[in-house]
Formats: C-alpha cells, structure tokens, sequence
C-alpha cells in the first residue's frame, strides 16, 4: 500500500457538494482515503468523480460529503 505524504501543506476538513468538490480533495469512501483526480459534469448539476484508483463515484446535487482539502503553506 502507498501512503501519501504532503510537505509543505496543510489539511483542513470541508463540506463538499456537486458545487463545490475540487481536483485533489481527498475523500474517504468504503475506509480508504482517495484523492479526486479528475471532475466530470452530468446531467442536471451532478458530477462524476474520477478517483486516484481509476473508480468512479456519481455525487448528485444534494449529496454532502466530508474531505479534506490540502491548503499550501506560505
């Protein structure tokens, strides 16, 4: 198993929904922690999240989701 390891940034815990959801936002779906890689638009304001283990996870528009969003340190 790979574990991550960020220098230099620090981590804040964010709602997110269809809205708001960003590349890189790292969410934890079945106990593992994955990091968004890609975004796609649906239908409707949904949204397909493309994770860094190649699955995909469909969040409609009023899906509420925890993640922590890595923020750089200046």
């Amino acid at each position: 198993m790979r574990e991550r390891v960020f220098r230099g940034a620090l981590g804040s815990t964010v709602e997110i929904t269809s809205t708001t959801v960003q590349r890189g936002d790292v969410i934890q779906v079945g106990g593992r922690a994955c990091q968004v890689s890609d975004l796609y638009q649906m239908p409707h304001g949904a949204k397909q999240l493309l994770l860094d283990s190649g699955e995909l996870l469909t969040i409609h528009t009023r899906t509420r989701l925890l993640a922590v969003r890595m923020r750089r340190r200046r």
